[in-house]
């Protein structure tokens, strides 16, 4: 009969106070203060895992759990706080840097889809309103992008976060509005790019124009701008613009596009009427030309 043991870590654990535990090693990453805040901040006492611990010379070296400690020392706020420990006491400092190195080598991530459905089941009332939000338009979360479905569901969360449930579901029905469902209008950039013009802009932007206007646009043409003009959603957002302005009386600045948070009691748009700026624009390069002028 085969030898099981083998295949068994040769191990025990214990609870060791912090203050017993030492990761100062030179294979040892920087702590990152911030995660550590971030994560004392949402601390959840099942989140936390056994810290890997080599005992040599009857010193207790952490290879694996240097973040956890910390966390757990900030939120107990004492340092002689216990934590359970996987003990090592048969390696080498040059394998416990092998193994440090290669933790994470074959560990497989979970993917935003996952995760997503992981939260429905734990009944997170966040996800089950973004999931009914979505099924409320006739579509559908999915990890793989087809007609009717939404794969980009890290960008669906944090739309919510960042500009909450109004906003969200205004997004979602002005590209449904917009391109009707057409291939990439619910990609990770269109829906940011859409988001911050309703955030920024607000009623200044018309739903009819944007749909009429820009829905002439396909996706792929407002795809090829945005690279054109700068990388990720802020060009997506920039091309949008771009076209809802088009030929407008009195356009929509577009620096306003850059702001942390939208302008407070100040006009969005511009003061020059927009036939004005089309008689000044070259023919070699109208695009270029038009957005030079909004930046004056």
């Amino acid at each position: 009969m085969n030898d099981l043991s083998k295949y068994v870590p040769n191990v025990f654990f214990e609870q060791i106070p912090i203050n017993n535990l030492v990761s100062s090693q030179e294979y040892q990453r920087n702590l990152s203060i911030k995660h550590v805040q971030k994560a004392a901040a949402n601390f959840d006492l099942y989140q936390i895992n056994p810290v890997k611990v080599s005992r040599r010379d009857n010193i207790n070296y952490v290879f694996n759990g240097q973040h956890t400690i910390e966390i757990v020392a900030l939120v107990s706020g004492s340092r002689e706080t216990p934590v359970w420990c996987m003990v090592y006491d048969d390696l080498e400092y040059q394998h416990e840097a092998d193994i440090f190195a290669n933790q994470m080598k074959y560990v497989k991530p979970l993917l935003p889809y996952e995760i997503f459905m992981a939260s429905i089941e734990a009944g997170s009332d966040k996800h089950i309103l973004i999931k009914d939000l979505v099924e409320s338009f006739g579509l559908e979360i999915g990890s793989n992008s087809s007609p009717g479905c939404i794969c980009a569901i890290s960008t669906l969360v944090e739309l919510y976060d960042k500009y909450g449930y109004d906003l969200l579901q205004h997004t979602l029905a002005l590209c449904i509005g917009t391109w009707e469902g057409s291939q990439h209008s619910f990609s990770s950039n269109m829906l940011k790019a859409v988001a911050r013009l309703l955030y920024v802009y607000g009623d200044s932007l018309k739903d009819d124009v944007f749909k009429d206007k820009v829905g002439r646009i396909s996706v792929k043409e407002i795809i090829r701008s945005a690279k054109d003009r700068r990388a990720g959603s802020l060009g997506y957002a920039e091309a949008l613009l771009l076209f809802y302005n088009k030929k407008m009386k009195f356009p929509l600045k577009l620096e306003y596009l850059y702001s942390r948070k939208p302008p407070q009691n100040i006009s969005l748009t511009s003061e020059v009427p927009m036939e004005d700026y089309e008689n000044e624009e070259s023919e070699d390069d109208p695009a270029s030309s038009q957005l030079e002028l909004f930046q004056s």
